[in-house]
């Protein structure tokens, strides 16, 4: 997820930094070991596989839709081909699942699960009316039956995501094997059974690398491909200059391609961390810094790094005053630019986690001054959002008493139209089984099908994604923001604090807990998880005014450990899809009398109060109790075996390389009489230090025999460790040549970032 609407605003004010990307149009015969189309020659290529997976996963609104497991897979292996097509990565591979996630994220991961759930059933009844009234939508029998009918599989400790990791290997061995371009690189999977998130696994492995004492190339070329924006922050705080993500185009820039592409691939376009640096060190310009000061890049990358985290992420709230599309990154930056002299200088010091991570990286007196600073705007703010509001509202109801004018004086002519249409209806249904295969001309019902996704597709936007202000569902706004009183309302519905006391009380406890979360994913951003336990434990934040006391808020995380994937299959998902988990497990999510059975409500709030689109409600969701989960399942996971067993292990990353790679003298070096771990000779490796060893029991060096010529046609397969002594060094490194500087104060679309002005949000 990210920051909501952050690309959308940094591709706006800084078009430069997106590129698009050049594609060869060769179709299948495309030869990747030719140069790069794209004038680049990438090191490195990361895939943040659930992306890819989600992509390929759910079409609803293609005729035909995948149905089994292998469907998915072939689409995944067709999505990545495309993908290597296009950075041709001449070192390195690393294809990242998300593995067990810190509790942290899990709490989002429940509600976006319990919402697919509520959304599949919508979308299913919706179907069902369609092709009750004849208008089926889809060229087959409906995906309830189907492997991949429920969305929530796409979870680690799955039999889905277990066949998934089975399947990434034999698409990896073939690939080096036949294809040009992979036959000299090593190709990294991290599947679902290593815990961490996808982007996360991914950058932990880039700051590993980053050890000069390994002969690490400070120039090393690296790209990532995701949807997510939080990836074009992580990328920024590891320091490296040649860094590009891709990622799909906005779909308002799309050309049509369809005949010349899978439906599920898309064009594609390069986000070039270097541009964005350069627009950063012009937009970013402290005029008045304190005399005891230097203007450092760098810090001023990681100040405006923390900086999006009071904006809502994954692990965090976003704060009611602080929406992008209202302008709220402009005010952030507006204000740190403006009262970067009073403050006293930058609010971080990452540099200082080299040597203290309890202390000393962030300067919490100027957080505090900071962030009450931009809360002295939240009136300004919440009265103009109040007032169009209410400006919108006026204008859709002149609106709709307008529309209901003109259809009371075409009455007449409307019955007429609806006679005809029910005729036109009635002659252009799809054919049934009952006809024969003679009399049906396919395309005539490809047209019609298409016909009714579209009506469909628009009636489930409405339902789905709508705008509450336009059809007639507006929700109550008992907090009133703007109107006065506005801070005490909020506390007495949101956290049902009645007294003045009461509030006070809940304002500290809810900033210890926030500053606490601000905290964690500073670190989780530079250094890795700081705590696999830790989580914020309100369905809202605190107001940007609220933070006095800030500086005063003290926290040691404890590191813990991550769960197993069946106890975070329990902690993410609805009882509606304990289908996925062993039957032991669950009773526990479905059973009455199960002890923690109150952890899955069928029924819940969701919170639309002052809401706008029906998207933006919060879920109010029990907050699931580690020890209880835990004390439920130790017993159960004692008698797992089999498969079972396989998938709610916890594994390593694995590595492959052609036995024709310089690496594979050494792997094959290893003793299947020895459980030894070997340290990877970076002089035969293209740089990339970590520890090699032989896999666990259940997986063997792969030999793929090719012709029977097992020394040219192999594929060799060991469990790849990073290295754990390495700290990240929040700087550039010595050696790195800067690309040609190309960006200028014209290049920045000018916004009015004016404190008072970036409170405006736009019309709507």
């Amino acid at each position: 997820m990210g920051v909501p609407s952050f690309y959308r605003w940094l591709t706006n004010k800084y078009p430069n930094v997106a590129v698009k990307a050049t594609e060869d149009d060769e179709g299948e015969c495309i030869n990747t070991s030719l140069p790069n189309p794209n004038g680049i020659e990438f090191d490195n290529l990361y895939l943040d596989m659930n992306t890819i997976i989600h992509i390929c996963y759910q079409p609803d609104d293609q005729p035909c839709p995948p149905k089994t497991f292998e469907e998915v897979f072939n689409n995944i292996f067709e999505y990545i081909d495309n993908l290597f097509s296009i950075v041709r990565p001449r070192k390195l591979l690393y294809m990242a699942i998300d593995g067990v996630a810190p509790w942290a994220k899990m709490q989002q991961q429940r509600s976006g699960r319990f919402r697919n759930i509520k959304r599949e059933a919508d979308f299913e009844r919706l179907k069902a009316q369609f092709e009750i009234e004849g208008k089926p939508v889809f060229l087959h029998h409906g995906r309830q039956e189907s492997e991949v009918s429920d969305h929530n599989i796409i979870t680690p400790g799955t039999e889905f995501m277990y066949k998934l990791s089975k399947a990434l290997r034999s698409y990896v061995i073939s690939r080096i094997n036949t294809d040009p371009g992979w036959r000299d690189i090593k190709v990294i999977v991290s599947d679902a059974n290593v815990h961490g998130e996808g982007e996360h696994k991914i950058m932990s492995f880039i700051r590993q690398q980053r050890n000069v004492s390994t002969g690490y190339n400070p120039n090393t070329k690296h790209c990532v491909y995701g949807m997510d924006a939080d990836l074009i922050m992580l990328a920024l705080a590891t320091h490296e200059v040649h860094f590009s993500i891709l990622r799909e185009e906005p779909p308002s820039i799309q050309e049509s391609s369809e005949e010349e592409r899978a439906w599920f691939i898309k064009p594609c376009e390069f986000v070039h961390v270097w541009i964005l640096r350069e627009y950063l060190e012009l937009d970013m310009k402290i005029s008045e810094p304190p005399s005891n000061v230097k203007i450092d890049l760098e810090r001023i990358v990681d100040d405006f790094i923390f900086l999006s985290f009071f904006l809502g992420n994954d692990f965090l709230p976003r704060m009611p005053s602080l929406e992008v599309r209202e302008g709220a990154i402009d005010l952030l930056m507006s204000v740190y630019k403006k009262e970067f002299k009073n403050l006293g200088g930058y609010l971080l010091d990452m540099s200082r986690l080299v040597q203290d991570k309890r202390k000393g990286y962030i300067n919490l007196s100027r957080v505090e001054k900071f962030i009450l600073l931009v809360g002295s705007y939240e009136d300004k703010i919440f009265k103009k959002r109040s007032e169009i509001r209410e400006r919108t509202l006026r204008n859709l109801r002149k609106y709709s008493d307008n529309q209901d004018e003109d259809e009371n004086e075409s009455g007449n002519m409307d019955q007429i139209g609806t006679r005809n249409n029910s005729h036109s209806s009635s002659s252009e249904k799809a054919p049934t089984s009952r006809d024969s295969a003679e009399s049906i001309d396919f395309s005539e019902v490809l047209q019609i099908v298409k016909k009714n996704r579209k009506e469909f597709r628009a009636k489930w936007e409405s339902n789905h994604n709508s705008d509450l202000f336009k059809n007639d569902r507006l929700p109550s706004d008992k907090v009133r923001l703007g109107a006065a009183g506005w801070k005490e309302r909020y506390y007495k519905e949101k956290f049902f604090a009645e007294t003045w006391r009461d509030i006070e009380n809940q304002r500290k406890e809810i900033v210890k807990k926030y500053t606490e979360g601000l905290l964690w994913v500073l670190l989780y951003y530079f250094s890795g998880v700081p705590s696999w336990s830790w989580f914020y434990p309100y369905y809202y934040s605190p107001f940007a005014s609220d933070f006095k006391g800030l500086a005063q808020v003290r926290v040691e995380f404890q590191k813990g450990s991550p769960l197993k994937p069946f106890d975070q299959l329990l902690a993410v998902l609805p009882p509606k899809s304990a289908h996925v988990l062993p039957k032991a497990y669950q009773a526990l999510m479905t059973d009455a009398e199960s002890k923690i059975i109150d952890f899955y409500p069928t029924d819940f709030d969701i919170d639309f109060d002052g809401k706008r689109l029906l998207g933006q409600g919060i879920l109010k969701l029990p907050f699931i109790e580690e020890e209880r989960l835990l004390s439920e399942t130790k017993e159960l996971e004692r008698d797992l075996q089999g498969d079972e067993a396989l998938r709610n292990r916890n594994n390593v990353d694995q590595l492959y390389v052609s036995s024709t790679h310089k690496l594979a003298f050494q792997i094959l070096s290893l003793s299947p009489n020895q459980n030894k771990v070997v340290e990877i000779d970076t002089s035969i490796s293209d740089g990339i230090s970590g520890f090699i060893h032989l896999p666990n029991e259940d997986t063997e060096i792969v030999y793929n025999k090719v012709h029977n010529n097992i020394e040219e046609n192999c594929v060799l397969c060991v469990s790849f460790d990073m290295r754990d002594d390495v700290v990240h060094i929040p700087r550039l490194l010595d050696g790195v040549i800067f690309p040609i500087k190309s960006i200028t104060d014209g290049d920045i679309i000018e916004t009015d970032s004016s404190p008072d002005s970036a409170s405006t949000p736009p019309l709507i």
